[in-house]
């Protein structure tokens, strides 16, 4: 997966600190450039920080509709409709800090292909879904069983449903960056995604929480 040019990651960043900003002000939805880095396809997770307290975190796994689209209502529904949490007042702004995960198609990948810190993981069974990003595992220090079975708690299923033959296991990476939390510029982690990927997914998983 190419990596975004910095000019392009501040604009993502910028474009999802204003969509909260403009919601959580306003209570108006920002209307997203169509041009550039904004009109690519691709999967995205908006995760909201309070100092090392998550906040809130919504996202799309697959890039069916333009980027810039996708952000603005990630980042609107990190700051308002992340079940988990309460809804982002107005004195938080100066205290929220952005990180954005951009992802790689999904690609149906074999338990035993997993690599913790490499790829994050969607799992799909019994009409569930369940979506954990490849810092979570590093975050958690999980192993690869554990990892999975966490994915299949995210999805409301049995920790071992990943075991069973109709369960779907699907990888990705993800380029992530973030605002700096005291200084300019960006803070950056980049996952890349091995040559040997496999097939890409077709399937419309809509927005999840990641974390």
């Amino acid at each position: 997966m190419p990596s975004l040019p910095e000019a392009d990651r501040l604009a993502l960043l910028h474009l999802a600190r204003s969509a909260i900003v403009e919601l959580v002000s306003k209570g108006s939805l920002l209307i997203a450039p169509a041009d550039g880095v904004f009109a690519e396809r691709r999967g995205v997770f908006v995760t909201l920080h309070v100092g090392d307290r998550l906040r809130g975190c919504i996202g799309v796994l697959e890039g069916r509709r333009p980027l810039g689209e996708a952000v603005v209502h990630c980042a609107a529904g990190a700051a308002r409709e992340d079940p988990r949490f309460p809804p982002v007042q107005v004195d938080e702004l100066a205290s929220i800090h952005i990180e954005l995960s951009i992802l790689s198609p999904l690609t149906p990948i074999r338990p035993e292909d997993i690599v913790i810190g490499m790829h994050g993981l969607a799992i799909m069974a019994e009409g569930r879904k369940g979506v954990l990003l490849p810092q979570v595992a590093i975050h958690h220090r999980l192993d690869r069983e554990r990892f999975l079975a966490e994915t299949c708690r995210k999805a409301g299923l049995p920790p071992d449903a990943w075991r069973q033959p109709e369960t779907q296991i699907f990888g990705f990476t993800s380029e992530v960056f973030s605002e700096r939390r005291h200084s300019g510029g960006l803070k950056r982690v980049r996952w890349s995604l091995p040559a040997s990927s496999g097939p890409v997914a077709k399937r419309e998983v809509g927005y999840s929480s990641s974390v």
